[in-house]
This record gives structure tokens, C-alpha cells and sequence, in this order.
């Protein structure tokens, strides 16, 4: 039986990949900001599926809150799971940011650093003391790591940081057999963003016109893609990036 760790698992393509996970057999911790309705949801949804569940706070714009974060896993894991290890880590936590580069404030720019760059790291590193050898971590990047959209430097930029961050948690992980991958989603009908893509039907069409398989993805695309890569044999790939964006500006 595996245990994951999914950071912003309440919603979006978090609660898409904890549900899919469940459905294959696998217990996860799901970590929320605001919305703990929403996490609590996922929980029973999971628990309907048979599998265990956990919701635990988190907010990764606060890094002095990452060792509070790391007792409260260890605490779940022995309450749950009478285990002192988890498996797999996901980090896809985040929020949207988009404004042109003359408009950036320095505010504003450290926050999303601090969201994008900074919590995947030192998460990462908070849990690798209870993180299972022989595990995997995938953390969520962008399509825009490799296209470009105009108000997104900043948000890009940090995701290509994560991109960097990923190959070399591959490198120093190896010996430990923990696998590092990243999966770069293109544009998806999900709230993230304020529902920027999901409440624009005329960036849905520009999108769709440009991407081969003729449609903008739902979370379940993406949920279904993280599921498979944790549960099938794919530990040979390693320090990868792997784009799910249905052939998008190919």
C-alpha cells in the first residue's frame, strides 16, 4: 500500500490526482489553504472508494511553516497508516499570476517566488527524512516553461526554476532509488487563475485551434497522467520533464 503527499489537493488538478490515485488503490495526504470543505470533500470521496485520506493545512507562501508541516505528517502517517514513511511526494500547490512585465511590483514577484520556488524546495526537503527509499516525486510545472504567453514571465520563470530544481533532486536522490519527474500541464478548464481559461470561451478557442488533439484539457486529464506515473512501473524515467498539453503550439 502507497502513501502519497499532495500539496493544494482540496481542488483543481490536486483533487483530480488524489481521486484517481484512490481509484487505483493508493492513500493519500491532501494538504489545503483556505478551502477545508472542499479537502474534507476529497476525503470522503476518497474514503467511498475504499482508501484512506487525510487533509492536513498548509500554506506554501509561509516557508517558517514547513517544519510545523513536516510533524503534522509524521503525526498523520502513525495516526492513519501506524507507518513512520510516506511514498510519493506531488508538489502542485500554487496560484496564478498575470501581469505584463512593466506592471511586475517587487511585492508581487517575491510572492509567487516564494509560492512556486521556494515551498517546492524546501518542502521537499522538510520531508525527505519521512519520505520512503525507492519513491517518487513529481513536481507540476508549466507549458509556458517552453511556450510563451504574454503576463506570465514572472509565473514561468519559476516554474522553469522547478524544471532545474527536478533534475537535480533526480542526481542526488539516485542513490536513495527516489525517482524526480516533472509534468508541465498546458492550459486547463479548471478555477486556477480566477477560472481564467475555464470563464473565456474565446481563449478556449485560441487554445483549441492550436492544439493537436483539438480541445483544452479538464483536470482529470492531468489527475489520470500523475496517477499513472505512481502506479505503473515507470521508475526507469527519471529527471524528466513531461508535458501533458495535447499537442498545444506544436
Amino acid at each position: 500500500m502507497k502513501i502519497n503527499i499532495i500539496t493544494g489537493g482540496s481542488r483543481g488538478l490536486g483533487r483530480a490526482m488524489a481521486l484517481h490515485l484512490a481509484a487505483k488503490g493508493q492513500d493519500s495526504i491532501i494538504t489545503y489553504n483556505s478551502s477545508k470543505d472542499a479537502a474534507d470533500e476529497v476525503v470522503k470521496a476518497i474514503a467511498a472508494q475504499g482508501r484512506k485520506a487525510v487533509a492536513l493545512a498548509l500554506d506554501v507562501s509561509k516557508p517558517a511553516s514547513f517544519d510545523a508541516f513536516a510533524a503534522s505528517v509524521k503525526q498523520a502517517l502513525a495516526a492513519t497508516w501506524q507507518r513512520d514513511t510516506f511514498d510519493h511526494l506531488v508538489n502542485n500547490a500554487g496560484i496564478g499570476m498575470y501581469v505584463p512585465i512593466p506592471d511586475v511590483t517587487e511585492a508581487r514577484f517575491d510572492e509567487i517566488m516564494t509560492i512556486h520556488l521556494k515551498a517546492p524546495y524546501f518542502i521537499t526537503q522538510k520531508l525527505l527524512p519521512l519520505m520512503q527509499d525507492g519513491g517518487h516525486i513529481i513536481n507540476i510545472s508549466s507549458g509556458l516553461t517552453r511556450m510563451t504567453h504574454d503576463g506570465s514571465s514572472v509565473y514561468a520563470m519559476m516554474k522553469g526554476g522547478i524544471e532545474v530544481f527536478t533534475r537535480y533532486l533526480a542526481k542526488e536522490l539516485g542513490p536513495r532509488r527516489i525517482t524526480a519527474n516533472t509534468v508541465a500541464p498546458g492550459a486547463i478548464q479548471t478555477d486556477f487563475g480566477g477560472g481564467r481559461v475555464r470563464n473565456s470561451p474565446d481563449l478556449q478557442k485560441m487554445l483549441t485551434s492550436s492544439t493537436a488533439l483539438g480541445r483544452v484539457a479538464n483536470a482529470d486529464d492531468i489527475g489520470s497522467l500523475v496517477a499513472a506515473m505512481l502506479t505503473s512501473d515507470f521508475g526507469w524515467v527519471n529527471g524528466q520533464r513531461i508535458e501533458a498539453s495535447g499537442g498545444i503550439m506544436l
